[in-house]
């Protein structure tokens, strides 16, 4: 399972500022999760050649010990649950507060490997105010200035020494058995589904060891099909953990999302899509994981006319726009309806996800694009793209030379990539474009 770090700590220490800095500025791999809940950010940061997951915790906005117990508490509870490692972070400026305290105290009785970091230590004067944090009991400290970036690379360097090779993020993965990931909120029914694919043959699966923190992984071998299941669902019900859904959800999600190849996001037809559905598509789009959506509990819609059917898939393709290339599959997990076709469309979508196109067959693609819409001029100068060709990536990256890459602007890049899912198997795929000087 992939490596992750959570930032913890009490209002306006600077979390947010240190979690740019981490993921190394405001790249398209993060961004604010629109209508989540405070905002959350989620990213991966990559240090000497190691990356992992990085996840902001903030938001509170309230001083008052009250909120201490409502929101830090169960939230910093969460990411000990969850993540790897905890960025407990401080303030030099304002000095050690009750809530400080009462969080390195939460902190101290668990096993998770905590950094203190000490932010806005931007002077000399500032760097001896800081050493009165080693008072809260932490073995190692480390100052930085999140906005500078001052000291971040020695925190950076130590977190990378505690990862181990097997927990580094691998975005791109090309083992032989293709990996299927069950995605979602809780109580969507991602153990029932898993029940209905394996049933009770034990022979035709096996259990991969892994930590209890670990996803469950299945190796389903049936009907011709072979691959590994990724399923959290049959460990997630802790009491201490459940109280903030979207937060767990997205973590769990974000650890079995690292593994996958292909990511099933199971939705309840009941409830339609929520905020945390989104945040943990998001997160599998930023990764290039091909995605699927199940709309679980089909059996309890009562109109299941082909209208009806048509305008939930028109709901759900706006709230992922601009990604619309998604494969759809109303099921019902209960009544094993439709469950083998989720399963045929998973593999489809991974060997979609390992498509390798000819540069022949791509400029062919381009010249007739090109024939349709040409690239609209920028400021009297005339764009003109020469040919396009795929790199040698696990997931589909597309470099097109032209003579002024800058000004090929959005509309256009929409155009292409339309195009090209049009020309060349891409369904269920998030797939990289890049525009080079030719």
């Amino acid at each position: 399972m992939g490596y992750t770090v959570a930032i913890v700590g009490r209002p306006n220490v600077g979390k947010s500022t240190l979690f740019n800095r981490l993921i190394g500025g405001r790249q398209a791999i993060i961004d604010n999760q629109s209508g989540v809940t405070r905002d959350r950010q989620y990213g991966v940061s990559n240090w000497n050649g190691k990356a992992f997951n990085v996840i902001d915790t903030g938001g509170f906005v309230d001083h008052s010990s009250d909120l201490f117990e409502k929101e830090i508490k169960k939230q910093v509870k969460i990411a000990i649950t969850e993540a790897s490692a905890i960025l407990f972070v401080v303030d030099v400026s304002t000095g050690i507060t009750d809530l400080d305290m009462q969080l390195a105290d939460l902190l101290r009785r668990e096993s998770k490997k905590v950094y203190l970091v000490v932010n806005k230590v931007d002077n000399t004067n500032r760097l001896y105010q800081a050493s009165e944090f080693y008072s809260l009991g932490f073995e190692k400290l480390f100052t930085i200035a999140s906005i500078s970036g001052s000291g971040t690379g020695e925190l950076l360097d130590a977190l990378c020494e505690d990862i181990k090779p097997e927990e580094v993020v691998q975005e791109d993965q090309d083992d032989e058995l293709p990996k299927i990931a069950i995605v979602g909120q809780p109580n969507v029914g991602k153990s029932s589904l898993l029940n209905a694919w394996v049933g009770k043959e034990q022979n035709i699966v096996t259990d991969i060891a892994g930590t209890t923190r670990d996803a469950i992984n299945t190796h389903y071998k049936l009907y011709n099909k072979d691959l590994l299941l990724i399923d959290t669902a049959g460990i997630r019900k802790k009491s201490s953990v459940m109280e903030d859904l979207e937060f767990y959800s997205v973590i769990r999600a974000i650890n079995s999302i690292d593994q996958a190849d292909v990511c099933v996001l199971i939705l309840d037809a009941t409830l339609g899509i929520e905020s945390q559905d989104l945040a943990i598509f998001r997160q599998a789009e930023k990764k290039k994981k091909g995605i699927v959506i199940a709309v679980n509990k089909w059996d309890l819609i009562e109109d299941k006319s082909q209208e009806s059917v048509k305008a939930f898939q028109e709901t759900l393709i706006e709230k992922f726009a601009p990604f619309r290339d998604l494969p759809i599959v109303f099921i019902s997990a209960l009544e094993k309806k439709r469950i083998s076709k989720v399963l045929d469309i998973a593999l489809e979508v991974a060997k979609n996800r390992r498509l390798r196109i000819t540069t022949s067959a791509l400029n062919k693609f381009l010249e007739k694009s090109m024939e349709k819409f040409s690239p609209p001029a920028v400021k009297g100068k005339y764009v003109k793209i020469k040919y396009v060709t795929q790199l040698p990536t696990h997931t589909p990256t597309f470099a097109f030379f032209c003579n002024h890459p800058k000004y090929i602007r959005l509309p256009y890049k929409n155009y292409l990539e339309n195009q090209l899912r049009k020309s060349f198997s891409l369904t269920g795929v998030p797939i990289r474009m890049v525009f080079r000087d030719k």
